[in-house]
C-alpha cells in the first residue's frame, strides 16, 4: 500500500538456491519502465548490475521505476542571455506514480550552492503539496576516494532523497544563490544588500522520481507471502542469476537461505554464535574469556524488504574488520508509516544505485522509527562489508541509517535503543567496546587530510568525520545514551 505525502525534511545523514529475481515484497503488476528511463543516454543512465562477465543483467520491471527528467532554465539573463541559468526547474505536470525524489546532476565532484524545492500531487486525491526543501548536501555520503566504486564513471552528484509518498504530479524548481543569499532566502527581505553573485548550477541537472513498485500485503519477515509464491513461479526461470542466491547466501550461518528475516537471539544463543562464527579469529585465550557481545536483535533482510538483487553490482567488497559505527540519517523526511519501510528502502536503494551511479545502496543498516533493524549494503550482516556512507572513513567501519531528518526533530527511543542494540552484537563480534574510542586512517575527507589517523568514539555520528549536520543535531545529541545502552547491551 502506498503512503500519504510526506512533509517537509529538516536541513542536515555455499548452498545454491532457487530464489525468485524479483523481490517478493513486490507485486507482479507493476508499472512498466517508463520511456524516460528507457531512453536516458550514457553516461548518465542508471545501469542494472554487472554479471561476472561484465554484462548487464536485465532489471525485472515488478521493481518499480524511475523517471529522469531533464531540468529546463526558469529564468535568464536578459543582458546575457547565452549564461547558464540561475534558476532551473520544471512546471507543474502530470507524471508516472513515484514516491520519493531526488536532483542529480552530472559531475559528483560539483557542488549545487543553493536551494531544491519540490511539489507534488498525491496521487489518488489531486491535492497538491507545498513547497518541500530538497537537502542538498550530500555528497558526504559517498565511497572513498580512489576505490572502484567511486572511480566506475557512474557516479554523480546528488541531493539527498525526499519521501513524498504515492505521487502523480511533480512541480521543482532549483535557485542558485550565493552562501550568504541561501541563508536569508527563508527570511524577510532587508533592503539592497552586497551580495556575491550567484554561483552557476551543476550541469546536467535531471529530476528522479522512482517508484519503488508494490508493497506485498504481508509485514517484513513473515514467510510464505502469496506475492512471494507467486513470483516464484514467475521467475522460476530466472533463478540462474547469480545474485540472488549469492545475496542470502552470506547469511546463511545465521538464517535459513530465502529467510526475510535473521531472528533474534537470547545471550547464550548469541555467546554460542560468537564462538561458532569466529569472525576475526580468536585467540586459545579469546575463546576462554568472557565474550562482550551483545544479544542479536531482529534483521530484516534485503529479501524481507524486497531488494531488486538485479540493480546491484554482483559480488561483494569487504574490509578487514569492524572498528567502528558511523550513525547517519537519511534526510529523506519523517511523515512516513512504518508499514511504508520496505518502499522507502526500496526506492533509497534504487535512487543510490540508479540515479547516483553506486554499486549497492550506501549504508550497512538501516533503522525506522519503530525501531526495526534492515539489512542494507549486501555481503552479509555479520560480515566487513565495505559500504559508501561516510565519505573517507568507509573502511574498517559500519554505517547505520535512522530513517527521517533528525535536524529539528528527535529521534523515537525505539529508534536509539535499535542503533544500541545493533551496535552491541555487531561491534561485540569484533571484540569493540562502544563505549570505547579508536582510530580510522582518513581516505581523505573535509575535516581530516588523506592518511592522517583520526581518534574517533567507537560509535561516531557522521559529522565526526566529515563537516556536515548528519546525522542531525537532535540524533546526534542521543549518540552518548545509545553508547551507555549498547556496553550495557555487551555486559560492560
Amino acid at each position: 500500500m502506498r503512503g500519504f505525502l510526506a512533509s517537509s525534511i529538516g536541513v542536515t545523514c555455499a548452498a545454491a538456491l532457487a530464489l525468485p529475481l524479483t523481490p517478493p515484497a513486490l507485486a507482479a503488476t507493476a508499472r512498466p519502465v517508463p520511456a524516460a528511463e528507457a531512453a536516458r543516454p550514457a553516461p548518465h543512465a542508471g545501469t542494472p548490475a554487472t554479471t561476472p562477465t561484465g554484462r548487464r543483467a536485465a532489471e525485472p520491471s515488478a521493481a518499480g521505476s524511475t523517471q529522469s527528467l531533464p531540468l529546463e532554465p526558469l529564468t535568464r539573463d536578459r543582458a546575457t542571455p547565452s549564461a547558464p541559468a540561475t534558476e532551473q526547474g520544471l512546471p507543474r505536470r502530470a507524471v508516472r506514480h513515484f514516491s520519493l525524489v531526488g536532483v542529480v546532476w552530472d559531475d559528483p565532484d560539483a557542488e549545487l550552492h543553493g536551494r531544491v524545492q519540490v511539489r507534488t500531487r498525491t496521487a489518488g486525491t489531486g491535492t497538491w503539496s507545498g513547497w518541500q526543501d530538497v537537502e542538498t548536501h550530500n555528497a558526504d555520503h559517498a565511497a572513498d576516494p580512489d576505490t572502484p566504486e567511486r572511480a566506475s564513471g557512474r557516479v554523480r552528484g546528488a541531493t539527498a532523497p525526499l519521501w513524498v509518498g504515492d505521487s502523480d504530479g511533480v512541480e521543482l524548481r532549483v535557485r542558485s544563490e550565493s552562501d550568504g543569499s541561501a541563508a536569508d532566502s527563508a527570511g524577510p527581505a532587508s533592503g539592497a544588500r552586497n551580495l556575491p553573485a550567484a554561483p552557476p548550477l551543476p550541469s546536467g541537472l535531471r529530476l528522479e522520481l522512482v517508484d519503488p513498485g508494490e508493497d506485498d500485503a504481508a509485514a517484513p519477515g513473515a514467510e510464505g507471502s502469496r506475492a512471494a509464491d507467486a513470483l516464484n513461479a514467475e521467475n522460476s526461470a530466472l533463478t540462474e542469476n547469480s545474485a540472488v542466491t549469492e545475496a542470502s547466501a552470506v547469511n546463511a550461518d545465521l538464517a535459513p537461505l530465502g529467510a526475510t528475516e535473521i531472528a533474534a537471539l537470547s545471550r547464550a544463543q548469541t555467546e554460542q554464535e560468537y564462538l561458532a562464527l569466529d569472525v576475526g579469529g580468536l585467540t586459545g585465550q579469546q575463546r576462554q574469556a568472557k565474550p562482550y557481545v551483545g544479544p542479536r536483535p531482529a534483521i530484516v533482510t534485503r529479501r524481507g524488504w524486497g531488494a531488486n538483487e538485479g540493480l546491484r553490482e554482483s559480488g561483494f567488497r569487504y574490509t578487514k574488520k569492524v572498528k567502528a559505527a558511523f550513525v547517519h540519517h537519511t534526510a529523506s523526511g519523517n511523515n512516513y508509516r512504518c508499514s511504508q519501510v520496505p518502499s522507502l528502502i526500496r526506492s533509497i536503494y534504487r535512487y543510490h544505485v540508479k540515479s547516483m551511479g553506486w554499486r549497492d545502496i550506501g549504508y550497512n543498516f538501516l533503522i525506522d522509527k519503530c525501531g526495526k533493524i534492515y539489512e542494507g549494503r549486501a555481503g552479509g550482516v555479520a560480515k566487513p562489508v565495505l559500504g559508501a556512507h561516510t565519505l573517507g572513513f568507509n573502511s574498517n567501519s559500519m554505517g547505520i541509517a535512522v530513517l527521517g531528518s533528525y535536524g529539528a526533530t528527535k529521534p523515537s527511543k525505539s529508534a536509539v535503543k535499535a542503533v544500541a542494540r545493533l551496535t552491541a552484537w555487531k561491534l561485540g563480534l569484533y571484540r569493540v567496546n562502544p563505549k570505547g574510542k579508536t582510530y580510522l586512517k582518513s581516505a581523505g575527507s573535509n575535516l581530516h587530510r588523506k592518511g592522517k589517523k583520526v581518534r574517533l568514539n567507537v560509535i561516531s555520528g557522521h559529522r565526526d568525520g566529515f563537516k556536515t549536520e548528519c546525522p542531525g543535531r537532535k540524533l546526534y545529541g542521543k549518540l552518548g545514551s545509545a553508547r551507555s545502552k549498547a556496553a550495557r547491551y555487551q555486559g560492560r
